[in-house]
């Protein structure tokens, strides 16, 4: 039985093997410790008493089986989990530099190392024929030609060509709807209908939309409370929004409600490890990250087709001829200083700006990093002051800043942060997919993908005076070289799939990890036989051409959803007040689910135990 939202509860419900065998030990010593003159009153040839022989038979039984419950539960690391999700302070709360934020990633990585459910059921007694396919449900929300839609579209096709049977559901019908009904059955539902669904005919549910909170309403109440359930959040628009203080006012419990939603879900799944960020008011320890969606490709196309680099240029002062180093680095340490930067250019600005002088060219260093406070604004200004740079050539933006802006006009991407990063940078996947030439370091999940000289630059991170060498390769007569161009169009060519693979192969290990592969259900090809190593670009793009869509559209359509999520949420707090004892869903507080994760947990024990008796 899958036990929704019991992902990092259950290894405190125990106390460890150790600790146990170490009770006994202190307790058999304990007893078998008496005086010299009890033990010359010993019978002959007895080493101790007989009640002592059974007081240590017993410590070894109760060791025993604290032993085999520990094997039992399906526990996993979670004190790692809480240890490195929940424990650490959130953005805002003050903290000391360097102190990671939130590591996902690492929860993301442990859950996919072990067995999945369906290589154990592969492995259990299967000589019969399965009778059905293993159901899945992909909700969209609206089909647009979108990355949702695109995303979805390929998982479905990639779960559909390993065995698996998938439903698509949406609330609107949209010019994707032909291209997801050629692989799969395509369902336009009204919200009022959703609770006449039977969630039971399948075996998970996956929602790609803000709107899928209507969906993880109904699914929180029986009989589907036990249905696993990813949700996969692509935007940002939900984490902005819940910031706005004036909320907190207007609408009482309303992040608690969407906390409730949250954790009511096995996993809730982002694209890069700045959304979380946004929404840490919501994390209940169930937050993974899977990058390589082309959420990010697709957007920074989209932009970059309705934004030009000269009027960016005008916007943000800089020079036509100015050559804009944009100088980016990790979101996993939201708001501390730069230190890498200042390590990486110190040592490199002064031979760059002097490159630069040679070829009559201006150089400006824009900073993406940290928060725009007052403070930290005042402290970045002392810290580039260090790093060699002539006044006014260097400017900063923070974190919450759009990133499309800074990239529609910068001409060169240099990727400052030293540290090893678990995933792949999304902020270079950006700026690879806007054409811009990239300088990265030899960080190991960088050159995984990337070839020097071909797809970007790259210097070495323990001596940071190798970028000067970089820099030589771009910089022309005018700004950047030919070959600066040629590497940025085959980095760009790259992007587009670079990570479809590994993000494909990652959400397919998720849904094996969570889903219970019932005795009668015909079991689906492991994800090893996976084909799909792109996304559909080929359909959707045709589409987007006949469409021209824009992706202020998306905002429009985003802003509308969260609007009308609000007053449902508005309407439903209205009515507890009224009713002063019922609301419109009897939602589960956290308590009740963690009441109901111990409930499982020891249901699942006595199970498997009558199973093995059996």
């Amino acid at each position: 039985m899958w036990r929704r939202g019991s992902h990092s509860d259950a290894a405190y419900h125990l106390p460890t093997a150790a600790a146990a065998g170490g009770g006994g030990w202190a307790a058999s010593s304990s007893a078998g410790g008496g005086g010299a003159a009890s033990r010359r009153r010993r019978r002959p040839g007895l080493s101790c008493r007989p009640s002592h022989l059974f007081f240590a038979l017993l410590v070894a039984l109760f060791t025993a089986s604290l032993l085999v419950v520990w094997q039992l539960l399906p526990i996993g690391d979670g004190g790692k989990a809480e240890e490195g999700v929940e424990g650490l302070p959130r953005p805002g709360g003050g903290g000391g530099g360097g102190v990671m934020r939130f590591s996902a990633s690492s929860v993301a990585l442990r859950e996919f190392h072990g067995e999945s459910r369906l290589e154990a059921a592969r492995s259990e007694r299967r000589w019969w024929p399965g009778l059905a396919p293993v159901r899945l449900a992909l909700f969209v929300g609206t089909m647009n030609i979108n990355a949702q839609s695109l995303m979805v579209a390929t998982l479905a096709k990639s779960l559909k060509n390993l065995g698996y049977e998938v439903e698509v559901l949406a609330f609107a019908d949209g010019k994707a709807n032909d291209i997801l009904e050629n692989i799969c059955h395509v369902n336009v539902v009204s919200p009022p209908s959703l609770k006449y669904i039977d969630w039971s005919k399948y075996n998970a549910v996956l929602l790609s939309s803000l709107e899928g909170k209507m969906v993880v309403s109904i699914l929180m109440q029986e009989p589907f409370q036990f249905l696993p359930v990813v949700w996969l959040i692509h935007e940002d628009a939900l984490g902005q929004f819940l910031r706005n203080p004036e909320l907190h006012q207007s609408i009482p419990n309303h992040i608690e409600d969407w906390r409730t939603h949250f954790n009511a879900c096995t996993y809730v799944v982002f694209p890069d490890s700045y959304l979380p960020l946004l929404h840490s008011a919501l994390d209940t320890g169930n937050f993974l990250v899977i990058s390589g969606s082309p959420v990010d490709i697709l957007a920074t196309k989209r932009y970059s087709s309705s934004h030009t680099q000269e009027s960016a240029r005008n916007q943000y002062g800089s020079k036509e001829d100015d050559v804009v180093v944009l100088v980016v680095g990790s979101y996993l340490f939201f708001d501390e200083l730069p230190w890498d930067f200042a390590t990486v250019l110190r040592a490199s600005a002064p031979h760059i700006m002097d490159m630069a002088k040679t070829k009559n060219l201006g150089v400006q260093f824009i900073f993406f990093c940290g928060n725009d406070t007052d403070a930290y604004n005042s402290a970045f200004q002392e810290l580039a002051s260090h790093m060699g740079f002539p006044l006014g050539s260097v400017k900063h933006f923070s974190l919450t800043h759009d990133i499309r802006n800074l990239l529609v006009f910068a001409d060169i991407v240099l990727y400052g942060s030293s540290r090893q990063e678990p995933v792949f940078p999304p902020l270079l996947l950006r700026s690879m997919a806007s054409e811009i030439p990239i300088i990265v370091p030899n960080l190991t999940v960088i050159t995984k993908y990337i070839t020097d000289g071909t797809h970007g630059f790259l210097f070495n991170a323990d001596d940071p005076s190798t970028m000067v060498s970089a820099f030589a390769q771009i910089l022309g007569e005018k700004r950047l070289s030919a070959r600066a161009f040629s590497v940025a169009l085959e980095g760009k060519l790259l992007s587009k799939n670079m990570l479809a693979y590994d993000c494909i192969t990652a959400h397919v290990m998720l849904l094996e990890s969570v889903l219970h592969y019932p005795s009668y259900a015909k079991l689906p090809s492991p994800v090893s036989k996976l084909q799909e190593r792109t996304w559909l670009w080929d359909l959707f793009e045709t589409k987007a051409a006949l469409e021209n869509s824009s992706s202020d559209d998306d905002s429009q359509l985003l802003t509308r959803i969260i609007d009308n999520l609000v007053d449902e949420s508005h309407e439903s707090n209205q009515t507890y007040s009224d009713s002063n004892d019922t609301s419109l869903y009897n939602y589960p507080s956290l308590s009740d689910w963690n009441d109901l994760n111990e409930v499982e947990i020891f249901e699942d024990i006595e199970r498997r135990e009558i199973e093995e008796a059996n």
